[in-house]
């Protein structure tokens, strides 16, 4: 065989050379197109979820309210409201608040660290709050306003209204009691977590321990919470644990409180 672009009479001085290189070259335009065949085989699918992909893009960049309105009304799920006119047999809620604390020298300081009702007068550090900053009964009442599904205590009393300027949190937790009584609800128990490196709740050698044992502060704190809202001791539960110095919290600059609150109906 001669190739098509030698004349007829013309030497194939590179054939002549190398020897006959017609059945090599077919063989890799055979490979060449087999390789073709199976990378558009390969392709085909992923150019067609490409399409797909830049459809969906295409769904997703309309509007977002027109989303949430065609959202809304496919899962909107009807109910009969008087089915529900009844307040349930108990409510939960769960209350947190965080308060920092400086020297007791600092102008932004408001007064010594209150928690649950219970002054740390001796303490080297004050609290940084607009009220008295009680990490515990805040917490309490934000526990109490959430199982009543109402506002949460900022709303209530806001720290840009001068008349809670310095306030004993104790007209806070009056408020929420009456506003748990008014619903018909009394409390079923409440679970407190204080978490503080510091003041440390329970004391030893305190000059109001008993001989031979620590004194505890908690004690104070549940009989002021069982007090203020109108249940027994029992129904009250304080814990404390510090943050294992770390954070702000571990570093001494703040101090902190969970509380998880179980509403019931009064009888």
């Amino acid at each position: 065989l001669k190739p098509f672009w030698l004349k007829s009479g013309q030497s194939n001085c590179w054939q002549e050379r190398r020897g006959t290189p017609t059945r090599a070259m077919t063989l890799a335009a055979f490979a060449l197109g087999g390789l073709l065949v199976l990378a558009q085989s390969y392709l085909r699918p992923h150019i067609g979820a490409s399409t797909r992909v830049a459809r969906r893009h295409a769904v997703i960049a309309a509007p977002a309210r027109s989303r949430r309105t065609a959202t809304a009304a496919a899962n909107k799920r009807p109910y009969e409201p008087s089915e529900w006119a009844e307040e349930p047999a108990i409510r939960i809620g769960h209350g947190f608040d965080i308060h920092r604390m400086a020297p007791k020298d600092s102008a932004e300081v408001g007064g010594p660290v209150i928690v649950g009702g219970v002054a740390f007068t001796d303490f080297d550090l004050g609290i940084v709050a607009h009220s008295d900053g009680d990490v515990v009964y805040h917490s309490i009442v934000d526990a109490v306003f959430g199982a009543l599904t109402l506002p949460d205590i900022g709303q209530f009393f806001p720290d840009t209204d001068p008349r809670w300027k310095g306030a004993a949190s104790d007209v806070f937790m009056d408020e929420a009691w009456r506003q748990m009584d008014s619903r018909g609800y009394r409390i079923g128990n409440i679970d407190v977590t204080i978490i503080a490196q510091a003041p440390r709740m329970i004391v030893k050698d305190h000059p109001a321990a008993e001989p031979g044992k620590p004194y505890d502060h908690k004690l104070g704190m549940t009989d002021n919470i069982a007090s203020l809202l109108g249940c027994p001791p029992s129904r009250v539960n304080v814990k404390a644990r510090t943050h294992e110095k770390v954070d702000a919290v571990g570093e001494k600059r703040a101090i902190s409180c969970h509380v998880v609150a179980v509403l019931e109906r009064k009888p």
